[in-house]
Parts: C-alpha cells; structure tokens; sequence
C-alpha cells in the first residue's frame, strides 16, 4: 500500500484543458483561436512544470468523443496538432523535455502522426520533464484494450498497468496521477486516465483554459501540499478508529 504523505510536490500532473472554444466565444472570437492560444497555456505550463517538481504532466487535448464536433472545427484541431508538434520539437528536445502521445494513431491524420513520430523520437532523450499528450485517447477504451491483452502469466494490478501503459503506447506501465486539474468550470473527469486517477486529487477551477498558466500551477501544487492524502489508511497521529465519531 501507499504511504500516506500530507507534504510534497505532486509527481505525475493530469490536466484537462477545458475552455478554450468558450474563451473564444465570450470575445467573439471562431473557436480555432481559442485552440491557438490554448497551445500557448501549453508552453506556458510544460515550461513551468518542472520547477514545481513535477516529473510527468498529462494533457487530455482530444477525445475519442470529439470526433462527434463539427468537422471543420476537427479539422482545424488536427492541423493545429500537427503544427504544434512539428514546432515545438526543437524547443522540447533543448529543454529536455520528453513528449510522447497517448490514444489511438490509426484514425489521425497522416500528417498528425508523423510529426508525433518524429517528436517522440527527437525528444526521447528529455529526462526533467515527460510531457503525455492525449489525442484521441479513451480512458474505458484503453481499459477494455488492456483487459483483452494475455495477461502472459501473472495477474495483478502491476501487470494490468503494463498492458494498460502498452494499450495506448503510453509508457511500460499507467503511473498513477497524484493531481488532476480540469481547467474551464466542469466538474467531471470526462474518461480521462480513470484508472491512473484512482487517488487522485482533483482541483477544478473556473479559468478557461487559455488563461491558465504558471501561477496557476503553482496554486495548484500549493493546495496539493495542504491535502491530507491517506490512500485508505489513517493520517499520522489521527485517532484510532474506536475513538473517531459514527459517520
């Protein structure tokens, strides 16, 4: 079991990147420049994100839903991917920053696929920072995957987080989430990392997405550290159970 810890930075980071569309729409803006400036949140977070201690961060930036969106907005998603990630190998590879995808490849564009290939590896490399970027990605889809995998001998939640790492390409195994933060005023984990997020804590804010940045991060890791996060055991010093109030 996990080792209660009321002090310290938050190892692996989810974040839903929520509002962007809506950010647009209250300046009467098309929603795809509100996807543009969300990319900077993007830059401004995974430059941010290791000084706060944060090994792992987690974007959800497209789900295996959002193809239900109207298709010119889809398509200017998936343009916007694609030049992300051709634009940003460079500076991730300098920053020794990692960036993998996580999702299904099969239903991107080419082009998307590609340039995720060739940033993965020019950035394989980056040590202080993995950045997970969640395109087309399912969580219950992902499960259902990893269950259907032959479990190859032992049977446990170790081996079950391998084949659910490996269902999406994700890495050897899910490493579980410490803090998920859902930008944009929503209050629901949307099938993001449901497994990984079982002892998650969870910060929802009301600032769209493209107004988050390292101050915002900042506050998060800060309430992070004033959780009391007990995996199911008792907090240091807490009474014991016969001396706790009936609830």
């Amino acid at each position: 079991m996990q080792s209660t810890s009321v002090i310290g930075s938050p190892a692996h980071v989810a974040i839903i990147m929520d509002g962007n569309g809506r950010w647009a729409t209250a300046r009467g803006l098309p929603r795809a420049v509100g996807h543009r400036r969300g990319v900077e949140a993007v830059r401004r977070v995974v430059k941010a994100a290791p000084r706060f201690g944060i090994h792992a961060l987690s974007l959800f930036a497209f789900s295996a839903d959002n193809w239900k969106r109207p298709r010119a907005e889809v398509t200017a998603l998936m343009e916007l991917f694609g030049v992300f990630l051709a634009a940003e190998r460079e500076r991730l590879s300098a920053a020794d920053v990692r960036l993998s995808l996580i999702g299904r490849r099969d239903r991107l564009p080419a082009g998307v696929r590609e340039a995720a290939a060739e940033t993965e590896v020019a950035t394989a490399h980056g040590a202080r920072l993995h950045v997970r970027l969640a395109i087309d990605y399912s969580s219950r889809d992902a499960i259902v995957l990893a269950a259907q995998t032959p479990p190859g001998g032992e049977v446990s939640r170790a081996s079950f987080e391998r084949r659910l790492g490996a269902a999406y390409g994700a890495d050897a195994e899910a490493t579980s989430v410490d803090l998920l933060i859902r930008t944009g005023g929503e209050q629901r984990l949307s099938d993001f990392l449901l497994w990984e997020s079982a002892y998650a804590e969870l910060r929802f804010t009301a600032r769209l997405w493209p107004d988050f940045g390292g101050t915002d991060l900042a506050a998060a890791v800060r309430d992070f550290r004033n959780r009391d996060r007990r995996f199911g055991a008792l907090s240091v010093g807490a009474a014991h159970p016969s001396q706790e109030v009936a609830r």
